[in-house]
């Protein structure tokens, strides 16, 4: 299976994807990395696995769906089956849903449907909850609203930061993000209205 990934960032679990394919454990490799900053460390982290690493500026298009057009066209040459955003900042427009329905991943650090959004460890963290974790989900045209695939749960600390909680979450995104890409690939992922039945 062909995975596009699509970071905006330092490309962390990007290097996770890569590595967990590299082992055998993602039934599919990385065709293509597609970054909407040039300066995204993502961009090195495929250059270095000789992997096509694609910048894609958003001041060159004149809408989001014009963006989006350019990158579901770089997919479609790289022959791209599964998309898997990572710490990727732009939401992607209804025309690119449309275009890889129920085939587009996201990985959020927390536990959907709760705290949402950009800041999801802080919210978390200021609300006060016990539990948070992290979440990969299908995406749909809402923010961080498409059925869920993956959760895993991560204990909070009386004494813990956003930062010493991220990096407690970002070890199980690592760990998460690679198995809901494997299941996807191995056509073990069902899903039944909102929910995600795995058949493992």
């Amino acid at each position: 299976m062909n995975i596009g990934v699509l970071a905006s960032g330092s490309g962390t679990n990007l290097q996770a994807i890569m590595e967990a394919c590299e082992k055998g454990e993602i039934a599919g490799r990385v065709a293509v990395v597609i970054s909407d900053r040039e300066e995204a460390f993502a961009l090195k982290r495929a250059a270095k696995k000789g992997i096509p690493a694609h910048f894609l500026n958003p001041k060159g298009y004149k809408d989001r769906e014009a963006y989006d057009g350019a990158a579901v066209a770089l997919l479609q040459e790289y022959r791209v089956e599964v998309v898997a955003l990572a710490g990727f900042m732009r939401l992607v427009s209804p025309y690119f849903v449309r275009m890889y329905p129920n085939k587009i991943m996201n990985i959020h650090p927390a536990l959907l449907p709760a705290f949402p959004g950009t800041h999801g460890v802080e919210d978390a963290l200021a609300y006060g909850v016990k539990v948070s974790g992290c979440t990969v989900h299908f995406v749909d045209e809402g923010l961080d609203t498409g059925p869920i695939i993956l959760q895993a749960a991560v204990e909070v600390k009386d004494d813990d930061t956003a930062e010493s909680l991220h990096q407690r979450i970002h070890k199980e995104e690592y760990r998460l993000y690679p198995r809901a890409l494997d299941l996807f690939a191995r056509g073990k992922i069902q899903l039944e209205g909102r929910r995600c039945i795995i058949h493992e």
